[in-house]
């Protein structure tokens, strides 16, 4: 049998073109001793594929010519040589763009609880990297509290409408910065922030200031730029940045927009913190069990924009960059595997 793959053809610039991936077949892999051959069934396509396309350091090696997009998926065991996993589970991991994967000692999967209630891909877009990743940027390293005035770019997105929702369960007035009317509309009416803001509109900065007039304690960042320049001259004191994205920035191929007021964090005693996922890793399952919660007790509102097909795993990801989904992205390889 064989195994569909998307493989980088060349290094894109700007937006992924029809050049810069390829759709190869090679042998299913054969599943050894101690490992897991997977049938992929849903990726998740995140704007962080994008930046590993390029020839450019990161916190991850740039993908190389020829090798499978890298990015996290779920699929079933179909066959276990492993005493960790079992035919039939359902995991989660990085997968890559292809049809089949083995989980080995090097490419570790997470088995997702049975008996959730929820179909695969809220889990994947609520449990998954987008919402813990909300949910750790938001309480730890942003430490919402009652009362905060929030702010979140890309609310519309599978990240911010999560990150938003999280501080507003904590007490906090949240308004989310998203592109276009309808949007905006979404933010409101479906994720229950206070307010939006169309960041297509003239004048933010002055929108900023007369939504947070008090200023804004804490950012929920996942555009970067122009964007993030408003927020910093509109910060209140003691005011916390969270740095989870720079969406703006990952096609642009010419010179980026510079920051001008970083000097409001010394006048405001404000902090600015990057972070990555990835550093909570042995804390996901906390992270997954208090937003499961809140996804059955109705606290949580989410969607998703299924894509069909392997074949178009680039196109998806194009979508993060125009603007053209609604919610999580995702791309379903195999529509007849089901979360039991």
């Amino acid at each position: 049998m064989d195994n569909r793959q998307i493989v980088l053809a060349e290094r894109p610039v700007g937006s992924v073109s029809g050049s810069t991936t390829s759709v190869v077949t090679a042998p299913r892999p054969e599943c050894g001793e101690g490992e897991a051959l997977i049938k992929v069934a849903m990726l998740s396509i995140d704007p962080t594929i994008r930046t590993w396309m390029d020839d450019a350091p990161g916190y991850l090696p740039p993908i190389q010519i020829g090798d499978v997009i890298r990015g996290s998926g779920a699929g079933v065991v179909v066959e276990s040589r492993s005493d960790y996993y079992h035919e039939g589970d359902f995991v989660f991991g990085m997968t890559g763009w292809q049809e089949w994967v083995l989980a080995t000692d090097d490419r570790r999967f997470s088995v997702i609880p049975s008996g959730l209630g929820l179909d695969l891909a809220t889990v994947m877009n609520v449990l998954g990297v987008t919402g813990i990743t909300a949910y750790f940027g938001m309480t730890d390293v942003g430490a919402v509290r009652e009362g905060d005035v929030v702010v979140v770019s890309g609310a519309a997105g599978a990240t911010g409408s999560v990150a938003g929702q999280i501080a507003k369960t904590r007490g906090a007035r949240v308004i989310g910065i998203a592109g276009g009317a309808e949007k905006c509309v979404e933010v409101v009416q479906r994720y229950g922030f206070d307010e939006c803001l169309d960041y297509r509109e003239d004048h933010l900065t002055t929108r900023l200031r007369t939504a947070c007039p008090e200023g804004i304690d804490l950012y929920f960042d996942n555009v970067g730029g122009e964007i993030l320049d408003a927020v910093l001259a509109t910060l209140a004191l003691n005011a916390r940045i969270v740095l989870c994205g720079a969406i703006s920035q990952y096609n642009v191929s010419g010179p980026r927009h510079g920051i001008e007021h970083t000097s409001a964090l010394i006048t405001r005693r404000a902090r600015m913190e990057g972070f990555l996922v990835l550093d909570y890793e042995k804390r996901f399952a906390e992270a997954q069990g208090a937003l499961a919660t809140m996804v059955l007790s109705g606290q949580l509102h989410h969607q998703e924009h299924v894509v069909v097909g392997l074949e178009h795993a680039p196109d998806a990801l194009n979508l993060l960059f125009s603007g053209g989904n609604h919610g999580k992205t995702l791309v379903a390889v195999d529509e007849t595997v089901q979360l039991g």
